[in-house]
């Protein structure tokens, strides 16, 4: 098969879809056209069903193989090949799968203040109609059972983000000269240097690439009466879309979606005692990440304004805080 040289791996939510999109436009590398193919996440098909629309999603999912080495048949000659699935680094069998095919692969993670990471993936769940739950605290308490009941991994707003524990699998599995790992942060706040690390990592010319772009970036929905009904509508379209090929769906529900997010605003600023919460459930594993990398995280232990992308963007360069 003409697999990946190369996998960016993770974390959702974490500036994965701006680095896919920042390194396609490298003369040297080549990206799948499907930016999360997923393959690995599963050695059959996907299952069936789970949360609201993941059974669509799930047929989404190029699981088979034949499919999968489609995505490469494009690469120019001597282009690195690379896929990015921001749930491989959360999934151990899903890593040891990609080592089983690919034992030279080199493996790229983002890692986001976990905390900010989980209220971004759940705002993008309620802002695209999905989640049921309006506030992001109930929604986290909701995760074990989800889990239990076969929920898709974007649903693991707080799992998600036990960036020590994967990190510790990850380093079980391929060794660290062949994996990378960077801050959120820096790919936020110095794009040029970040993405010059990156091309570095990977053996490429350096100086090509100098802007990631604001790409997949959450809104807040605030939950009118309106928005409830339309998030309504979306979620029985999207069960009566798993009936059909999935880019039908896809293609009908645009102007629904539309409705939905039709006063985009910043999502309001998490409150300090929730904050406080969480990062007491995220404190060892943070000190763990710490441990594996070398890196200061006191920052993802206090509160602080700006947790979105766009907030971020929109300070001077003095103020931006990003995680």
């Amino acid at each position: 098969m003409a697999l990946p040289d190369f996998f960016v791996v993770g974390a959702p939510k974490a500036g994965t879809t701006a680095l896919h999109r920042a390194l396609a436009r490298h003369p040297q590398l080549f990206m799948s056209p499907v930016k999360e193919p997923k393959f690995f996440l599963c050695e059959g098909p996907p299952p069936n069903q789970g949360g609201p629309g993941d059974a669509h999603s799930y047929r989404e999912w190029i699981w088979q193989p034949a499919e999968y080495e489609r995505l490469f048949s494009g690469a120019p000659a001597g282009a690195l090949r690379g896929e990015s699935t921001p749930f491989y680094l959360a999934d151990r069998r899903a890593l040891e799968r990609i080592h089983m095919s690919v034992p030279g692969a080199r493996l790229i993670a983002i890692l986001r203040d976990p905390v900010d990471r989980a209220y971004s993936n759940w705002a993008h769940l309620w802002a695209d109609g999905l989640e049921t739950v309006d506030t992001f605290m109930a929604a986290c308490a909701e995760e074990p059972r989800r889990i239990e009941a076969g929920w898709a991994p974007f649903w693991r707003y707080l799992e998600t983000g036990l960036y020590g524990r994967q990190l510790a699998d990850l380093y079980s599995v391929f060794p660290r000269e062949q994996v990378l790992v960077l801050r959120y942060k820096w790919l936020v706040e110095e794009p040029g240097r970040t993405l010059d690390a990156v091309c570095r990592f990977l053996g490429v010319d350096e100086g090509v690439l100098d802007e990631a772009p604001a790409l997949n970036v959450g809104t807040y929905v605030p939950p009118t009466p309106t928005t409830r009904l339309l998030q309504g509508a979306m979620r029985g379209g999207a069960a009566v879309g798993r009936l059909f090929p999935p880019q039908v769906w896809r293609k009908a529900s645009i102007p629904l979606l539309w409705l939905i997010q039709r006063t985009p605003q910043h999502r309001p600023e998490l409150p300090p005692h929730d904050r406080a919460r969480l990062i007491s459930y995220f404190a060892d594993d943070i000190a763990l990440v710490e441990e594996l990398t070398g890196w200061d995280l006191a920052q993802w232990r206090t509160y602080r304004e700006g947790g979105t992308y766009s907030v971020r963007r929109s300070w001077a360069p003095s103020r931006r805080l990003a995680s």
